[in-house]
């Protein structure tokens, strides 16, 4: 018998959790290598997992609904003779994960008294980091904060964990109702009236409450400013018009609005690359790519950002190919892990659902984020060999949301400036 493990596979290198969506194999079936073994589900992306090998499931360990973590094992399978060699694509979603540390028996350890706030306000943030770390509920309360009025911060529990050598004596608290029931009632929860028979629930889908906990935890983590520019985009709105139907005609793609904003904003990175930074606690990650990512709507109405990577190396041509494929890919449900990794910017074209403008959220971990408000035509002052003028102009606006922690005023409002002139300066001589 050449019992194999299947494990959980890598999905990308910020995923550390997938949810089962369903088996489709059971056992004692049998299954032939490359054949896809089960649906997995991460914050991003679903996906198909394929066998590496063939042979009969003796053994599933997991079920619907359950969230294992990269690198465990989800099902035996009895395989036939040697492993099948394995394609590039399988190396990578089954990497090997690094060993698990040694587990300190509770007889080993030692615990130690130490005073603790009952009323210490812990966030949801905070609560979801004690609840990873199996910390109990008075070894939260015990650590000092360094936030306003002494609150607990993300670094605070970090700086703990990594300084920690012997934990309260107390079990740990896995129910986060009991995290929150012990917060000051200084805010308590709004009471909702529901009218029965008038009113309805519908509950939040997986990845709707995904997206709500990634927002949630940007705006605790960022400090957000937003920063508004107005822009003349007259030119580039009659070059692209001039130029949509031949662009179509000889490329077999679209022309929208998103290669040229996508191309700007490359440019303007360039120009000004701590914009395209990430923070860890006290350091600051510059990246080489400029990866830009695009919120995308999907059929449920939620969002997803797929990217465009390497955007300031490829021509408009190649951008918008690359676009379209992936909001097509998005709209069917179709975007691959890898079309969702690595963006280091994104943008959000607002404009789409016809807002003016809009305060976007920072895409984590990014420093900061842009949005395209709708282009409309309005009468403006221009000055011309006459004089000032009034004249009917396609104006936008441009409202950029950036981490006041690593951006200031000065880079903020710099870059924002350089993207709308890109904008505003667009050559309407460019050839396609």
């Amino acid at each position: 018998m050449n019992m194999f493990e299947f494990k959980m596979p890598k999905m990308g290198e910020s995923i550390s959790e997938a949810t089962i969506i369903s088996w489709t194999k059971n056992v004692g079936d049998y299954i032939e290598a490359e054949e896809t073994l089960l649906e997995v589900a991460t914050d991003k992306v679903d996906s198909e997992v394929p066998s590496p090998v063939s042979g009969t499931i003796t053994e599933i360990r997991f079920q619907k609904d359950d969230v294992v973590e990269v690198g465990t094992v989800l099902a035996l399978i009895d395989a036939e003779g040697k492993q099948e060699p394995r394609s590039k694509s399988q190396e990578i979603i089954t990497a090997k994960v690094e060993s698990q540390p040694e587990v300190i028996k509770p007889s080993n350890i030692e615990f130690k008294q130490v005073k603790t706030n009952p009323d210490a306000y812990l966030s949801p943030l905070i609560i979801s980091i004690a609840q990873k770390e199996n910390l109990s509920l008075e070894e939260v309360q015990s650590i000092p904060g360094s936030g306003i009025d002494g609150r607990i911060q993300k670094s605070d529990v970090f700086n703990y964990l990594k300084n920690r050598k012997y934990p309260l004596q107390s079990k740990p608290i896995t129910n986060p109702d009991s995290y929150r029931d012990k917060q000051p009632t200084t805010f308590p929860k709004p009471k909702i009236n529901f009218v029965e028979g008038k009113d309805r629930i519908v509950e939040m889908d997986r990845m709707r409450k995904m997206i709500a906990d990634h927002m949630v935890y940007s705006k605790q983590t960022s400090p957000h400013v937003t920063s508004y520019l107005e822009v003349d985009v007259t030119n580039l709105v009659n070059w692209r018009n001039e130029n949509k139907d031949t662009f179509q005609e000889k490329y077999g793609e679209k022309l929208t609005f998103t290669p040229i904003f996508i191309d700007a904003v490359a440019k303007a990175i360039q120009d000004f690359p701590m914009i395209n930074v990430s923070v860890d606690e006290n350091k600051v990650i510059v990246h080489n790519d400029i990866n830009i990512g695009m919120a995308t709507a999907l059929p449920t109405g939620n969002l997803i950002v797929s990217v465009v990577k390497n955007a300031n190396e490829k021509d408009m041509i190649s951008i918008a190919k690359e676009v379209n494929y992936l909001a097509e890919s998005a709209r069917n449900n179709k975007l691959k892990p890898e079309d969702i990794q690595g963006s280091t910017f994104t943008i959000s074209n607002v404009g789409t659902f016809g807002s003016l403008m809009g305060t976007p959220i920072i895409n984590q971990p990014e420093v900061a984020i842009l949005a395209l408000g709708i282009i409309k035509k309005r009468p403006e002052v221009v000055t011309t060999e006459k004089g000032d003028e009034i004249a009917i102009r396609s104006m936008m606006f441009l409202s950029l949301s950036f981490d006041h922690r690593v951006v200031d005023g000065f880079l903020g409002g710099s870059f924002l400036k350089r993207v709308g002139d890109y904008l505003e300066q667009f050559d309407s001589n460019t050839k396609i």
